[in-house]
Order: structure tokens, then sequence, then C-alpha cells
């Protein structure tokens, strides 16, 4: 058994006043409780609130505060994220850190898919965040949105991630929508999923924890909780070679498919389908977007499988699917290519996934900082 105990902060979030003195506070608290605590998660945007007009440079006395509180407990630290300003390119980015047992901030990571429209003047990030928690296993952030894009995860887990941090700010109606992507996410993709909602302004709580079988470990209510859950990552690691219950093999499976999936080759046409559709815009009073009754095929024609086939007398006619409509127009788009020879079993496994890169604000690996006290 390889052990490692996370804990998660539910707590209040003010989005008018900075909240870094009560998240240190119950930090302590956290500490005091449960020392035996070893990473510990804030949720998104818990430091400042929702309001992109708080926005701070990458380099900060919130920042320095958290490296300092990291050191004091000997915590790996994921201080929620908060809003920052490049001051190459000017835009405001979602951005998270991660500071390790001595203070240091060894990754930063800006959320890939902000809530558009909604915060349509967050820019998106590019860079994934993995990195190693030392003879304990892999660990990888997702920012809220962004695991309703199963390819985050995907991509994440095929760099060997075992558990998915995933801090949240989530005060919606589709909570419990987020609740089944977590436990779908863990399941699909046999890994721990940490997430970590807010109250007040930052969000309607119910955090949860879930294991690689879906199954949740913990789940927080309305009001504000503090969760230290020991995680086994050898259960991880077992399931992923025998299956869940010893089914389902899906990482392997995946590894071994005979198709790659033309959806991702934006030059194929694949996805003309999605070009039907309006404009990413926040819905109006009175909109009637999405009334039309024009179905799939009649938005995007289904080609016949061979030339004049339609016009042949007697010949039944192709029904086409509802969703996905695949092939499209042109004839070559839309097909599965083959992939690449699958890694063979046993291969070394790849080392550290984040290669060296330009130093910068947004990368996901930043140059040695040390603690600002």
């Amino acid at each position: 058994m390889t052990p490692f105990a996370i804990a998660g902060v539910q707590m209040y979030v003010n989005a008018l006043q900075p909240n870094v003195d009560g998240m240190i506070q119950r930090l302590d608290i956290l500490m005091a409780r449960f020392p035996w605590t070893q990473m510990v998660l804030f949720s998104e945007l818990a430091p400042f609130g929702p309001l992109d007009r708080y926005s701070l440079p990458p380099q900060n006395e919130a920042l320095e505060q958290f490296q300092a509180a990291a050191a004091k407990h000997r915590v790996w630290l994921i201080p929620g994220s908060m809003f920052i300003t490049d001051p190459e390119d000017g835009r405001i980015y979602n951005t998270s850190v991660v500071i390790n047992p001595e203070g240091e901030i060894i990754r930063r990571y800006a959320k890939m898919f902000p809530f558009r429209p909604y915060e349509s003047g967050i820019a998106a990030g590019t860079d994934f965040c993995v990195f190693d928690v030392p003879e304990v296993g892999r660990f990888g952030l997702s920012i809220c949105y962004d695991m309703w894009f199963p390819e985050t995860t995907r991509q994440l887990t095929s760099q060997g991630v075992e558990v998915l941090l995933h801090p949240v700010l989530t005060g919606t109606t589709d909570r419990d929508a987020e609740l089944a992507i977590a436990r779908a996410t863990a399941a699909q993709f046999q890994c721990y999923v940490i997430d970590v909602n807010g109250l007040g302004a930052g969000g309607v709580g119910k955090s949860c924890v879930v294991d690689p079988t879906s199954m949740v470990l913990h789940q927080s209510a309305g009001q504000e909780d503090m969760f230290p859950i020991e995680v086994d990552l050898d259960l991880v690691r077992r399931q992923r070679e025998t299956g869940m219950k010893g089914l389902g093999q899906v990482l392997k499976s995946f590894r071994d498919r005979s198709t790659d999936f033309s959806v991702y080759d934006r030059a194929s046409g694949t996805d003309a389908y999605l070009n039907t559709l309006g404009p990413l815009a926040i819905p109006q009073q009175g909109t009637t977007a999405g009334l039309s009754t024009d179905t799939p095929a009649m938005r995007v024609p289904v080609t016949p499988d061979f030339p004049g086939q339609d016009s042949l007398p007697g010949f039944p006619h192709k029904v086409p699917p509802a969703f996905p409509v695949e092939p499209l127009p042109n004839p070559s788009a839309g097909t599965a290519t083959p992939p690449t020879e699958p890694t063979p079993t046993g291969a070394p496994t790849a080392g550290m996934p984040n290669p060296p890169v330009k130093p910068g604000v947004l990368t996901g690996t930043t140059p040695k900082e040390t603690s600002g006290g």
C-alpha cells in the first residue's frame, strides 16, 4: 500500500474582500486537528473570489503567504486559484499553483476551459500540469470546467497521473451534473478525483472524493468542511493492470485501439455539424436558438456509400444516424485511420512528462522559487 493523506477545505468565500487570512487560519486548524495530512487543496478562486477586477501579478504577497504556510506545516499546498495578469500579453488567466513542503512553487497551471461565454474576459491556458510527489505517485491539476472535457483528463492520465486534483467554483444548478462527471471521470480513467468546491461567492459546496472504482469516499454538504482522506495509489496501479473489479481495463484498451478519431483533426471535416451550431453566447430573453426543426441529417448530408447509390432502383436507402454524422460531405473526411503501433506491454515508463519550456507565468514548468519568508 502507498498511502497518502489529502485534505480538501470547503470554506466560505467572500467576493469583495480577500480570503487569504481565512484560508491560512483554516490550514492552521486543519493541521492541528489532523497532523497526518500531507497535501491540502482549496477551492477555485478561494483567495480573492470570482471577480477578475482583483487580478494580481504573477509574483504577489498572497503567494508568498501561502508558500510560508506550506513550509511551516511541511505540506503540499494547492491554494485554489486566482486571477493572474500575464505581464507579457496583458491577459488575465485563472491560475493555480502547486507549492511543495519546502515552500517552493513547482508548477503553475492556467485553466484551459474558462466558463465561456460567461467568462469571456478570461484567457485560456494551453499547458497541462503534472507533478510527482516523491515515493508516492503522480498528480495532475484540472480546474472546474476543464473536467467537462474528458480530453483534458485523457491527456493527464496518459502521462501517468493517478490523482486528479480538481478545485471548482460552482454556485449554479449544474453542481449535481458535476458530481456525476467526477464519478464518471474516476471510473473512465481509473484515478482518484479530489473535487473541492467553495461556499458563498465560492459555490454551493458538495465537495467530493471519488476512488478509481467510482465509489464516493466523502461528499460534503452545504456547510464548511475539512475532510482529510487517505488515498491508496496501489489501488490505482492494480486496477489499471487488472481492471475495475477484475473487469474493464480501459486505459490499456484505449492504448491498443484499432482506430484514431478524425474528429480531433480540425482539417478533416468530421466536425462539420458543430459548425452549424450558433455562436458561443449568453442566452437572452426570448431567444429562439435551438428551436429549429432541422435535424443533423438536414444540416449535414450523409455521403452515400458509393457514387450513384441513391439513384439505383430498389436499392435500400441508407438511413442517416441521428448523431454523430460520419462520414461527412468530404468522402475522405471522418474516416478512422489506423494509429501508430501501440506501445508494447512492459515498455519503459516515460519520465516526468513536463518538458523543458521557456520559463514564464503560465507554463507547466517554472524556475525554482523559494519561500518569500
